[in-house]
């Protein structure tokens, strides 16, 4: 096994994160290595299927990227701007704002043009490379292994590495035992999720079902139990449309309705269930039409850094934890660690306390808010879709409704609420744990202002975390049905 080249720093995967991590880095003046495994023109691509995602990004995490590269997006990567992302209750009635105005990509243009900017700011890019694992020494990672494009065997040193390599990432999983970087992903954590991009004819108006200005968002155990199904347009009459799904919601769901389904049959049985759509036909450009993957729902891991590693997007499991949106974590974090891995190398300490500001900055940035999204992830995995549609049309207001879902804790109006639920137990129970929620959401987002400002403290404030958490999860038990 060759060992003839060293770096500041390597960036494992050219995803969106792993890109604007390497090109910020090397504006810096760090001597950067940035390896994926895809070829140029499929940088980013996740599997053999393509670039498996809903697509959507808010349009503060593009000003945020523009701000620190001065990168301007726009055509052909930004193929639509919408107004906002809806979220309907499973009966149609009600709806709710999610996020604001942001835009569906074209993901394979999106990640080429990240590409591009790492490339022209001096990143040394080496496509077709499989990374296998860390170089560790003295309890520090200090490299990578791999095999490059013709199979050999390869090894490269740095002073950091930057994991990229999503969900599953050998990295992250090959590290050492520690009490920082968790190695692993708890199944109820994750969610199947897979989606068609298609051309089609409208065959009515419906905005429940499809609306060209805005993205919608379909809540439905039956359909898409533990998540919940899309409907994104996209330009020229084509839509991005798929579900996610959580495995154990999934069992549950088809245990009680005697049915055998699975993420592709749930797939196929949501198109069919959208009336306003015909003539679809796949739109398989860059072979991206249709598409399979996993996504974390969960906080970020409560550390993203250990001695010599920093991660990075889905390595750190940092999708939106009720949307299962991962770009704009991506984007975020992709450029604080760039940022930080310059001046940890700056101050010649790659050391978990020397890499520990990143752990603050992605906190205050985005972080801080996810792990009270979770619990109320959890609390709605526990709703059937009978309780959601009356939930969604009494308990909350549009307003209120979309505070939850961005990780801000609403003062609702117990005294005058509790009086419209009085139309059964279910509903007065439900209405209960909502408020329970509610609290354990401000529990954890307190303790997450309270971030550990060094590695000291932070075994104590985790088992914090963890037990609010578990109380939640204890109390909440997937009911899809």
């Amino acid at each position: 096994m060759e060992n003839n080249e060293t770096y500041d720093l390597i960036v494992a995967g050219a995803g969106m994160s792993g890109n604007l991590a390497a090109g910020i880095a090397a504006k810096k003046g760090l001597n950067v290595l940035l390896l994926d495994r895809n070829d140029p023109i499929n940088v980013g691509k996740k599997t053999n299927w393509g670039w498996t995602c809903g697509d959507a990004v808010a349009g503060t995490h593009l000003d945020l990227v523009t701000k620190k590269t001065g990168i301007h997006f726009s055509e052909p990567e930004l193929d639509l701007k919408v107004e906002g992302v809806y979220a309907l209750s499973p009966d149609l009635e009600s709806k709710y704002m999610f996020d604001g105005v942001g835009y569906i990509l074209d993901r394979p243009e999106f990640e080429r043009k990240l590409l591009k900017f790492a490339i022209d700011s001096g990143v040394h890019y080496v496509p077709n490379f499989e990374v296998e694992g860390p170089l560790m020494e003295n309890n520090y990672v200090v490299g990578i292994f791999g095999k490059d494009k013709d199979k050999k065997p390869k090894k490269y040193n740095s002073k950091i590495v930057i994991d990229g390599l999503g969900i599953s990432t050998v990295l992250r999983r090959r590290l050492p035992d520690n009490p920082y970087v968790d190695r692993f992903v708890d199944i109820d954590d994750v969610e199947s999720t897979g989606r068609y991009i298609y051309e089609f004819e409208l065959d009515h108006e419906d905005p429940r079902y499809y609306d060209p200005k805005n993205a919608l968002i379909h809540l439905n155990p039956e359909l898409a139990p533990g998540g919940y199904g899309w409907v994104f347009p996209k330009s020229g009459n084509k839509i991005n449309v798929g579900i996610g799904v959580q495995k154990s919601s999934l069992e549950l769901r088809n245990k009680k309705l005697g049915k055998h389904d699975n993420l592709q049959t749930l797939m196929d049985e949501y198109v069919k269930w959208l009336p306003v759509f015909k003539d679809l036909k796949l739109f398989n450009k860059d072979n991206n039409g249709k598409g399979i993957w996993s996504v974390a729902v969960r906080r970020q891991m409560e550390s993203l850094v250990f001695n010599g590693y920093m991660g990075i997007g889905d390595s750190m499991v940092m999708p939106n934890p009720i949307s299962a949106g991962g770009i704009g974590p991506a984007l975020v974090s992709g450029v604080l660690a760039g940022e930080n891995a310059a001046e940890a190398i700056e101050n010649k300490d790659v050391s978990v306390k020397g890499l520990w500001k990143y752990n603050l900055d992605y906190n205050q940035e985005y972080g801080k808010k996810t792990a009270g999204m979770e619990a109320f992830r959890t609390f709605l995995q526990s709703l059937n879709s009978d309780t959601l549609n009356y939930g969604i049309k009494t308990f909350l207001t549009g307003p209120e409704a979309t505070d939850l879902t961005n990780g801000r804790i609403p003062e609702l109006s117990l005294a005058s609420k509790f009086k419209l639920v009085l139309k059964g137990a279910s509903n007065i129970t439900a209405f209960s744990n909502l408020v329970y929620t509610l609290g354990k959401m401000k529990k954890l987002n307190a303790i997450y202002e309270d971030y550990p400002k060094s590695p000291e403290g932070f075994d104590d404030w985790r088992k914090s975390v963890k037990k609010e958490l578990d109380e939640v999860k204890e109390k909440f038990k997937p009911n899809p049905i």
